[in-house]
C-alpha cells in the first residue's frame, strides 16, 4: 500500500506567491505593535523577497545556460 501525494495545481506562479506572503506579512507587521512578534513578522517579509529575489536571479538565462552545460 502507498501512501498518495496531495497534488495541486498552482495557478498562481512561484514569485507572485512569494511577493503576496510578503506584503501579507509586512501588513501584518504594520498592524502590530513594536515588539518580538512584529520583528517575527518583518523577518519574514525580507526572507520572502529574498526568495522572490533568489528565484529572479536562477531563472535568468545566464543560469539556465550554465545548467545546460
Amino acid at each position: 500500500m502507498s501512501i498518495k501525494r496531495n497534488r495541486r495545481k498552482q495557478t498562481v506562479s512561484f514569485a507572485d506567491r512569494l511577493q503576496q506572503a510578503a506584503t501579507a506579512a509586512r501588513e501584518a507587521a504594520r498592524l502590530l505593535p513594536a515588539g518580538p512578534e512584529r520583528e517575527s513578522m518583518l523577518k519574514k517579509a525580507i526572507q520572502a523577497e529574498t526568495a522572490a529575489h533568489i528565484n529572479e536571479l536562477l531563472s535568468a538565462p545566464i543560469m539556465q545556460a550554465a545548467v545546460e552545460r
